[in-house]
């Protein structure tokens, strides 16, 4: 079916849109939904924690950021636990 189509009758009766999709659509529109429906139609997907998907980038982060004596500053800044970041500072010395 044509996506015009869809997006006319979906802007008409926006209020039978499915949940989820009907909060991903209000917050990216249209366009995101399409390509998220494009994308993985068909698929079950799970959706992890940004703390999750974005863990690795965090990690680096924080490295990056520690200078030998700020660990409890990360914690309050990353939301780690003081025994993750000093446990993550051990691994990487």
């Amino acid at each position: 079916m044509d996506e015009r189509i869809i997006k006319q009758v979906a802007q008409k009766h926006n209020d039978f849109i499915l949940p989820p999709y009907d909060e991903i659509m209000e917050m990216d529109g249209f366009n995101a939904i399409c390509t998220f429906s494009r994308t993985f139609s068909g698929t079950s997907i799970y959706v992890p924690s940004l703390r999750t998907i974005f863990g690795q980038c965090l990690e680096k982060e924080i490295l990056s950021q520690y200078n030998g004596t700020n660990i409890r500053e990360l914690v309050q800044k990353f939301g780690f636990s003081e025994r993750y970041v000093r446990a993550l500072v051990r691994k990487n010395k």
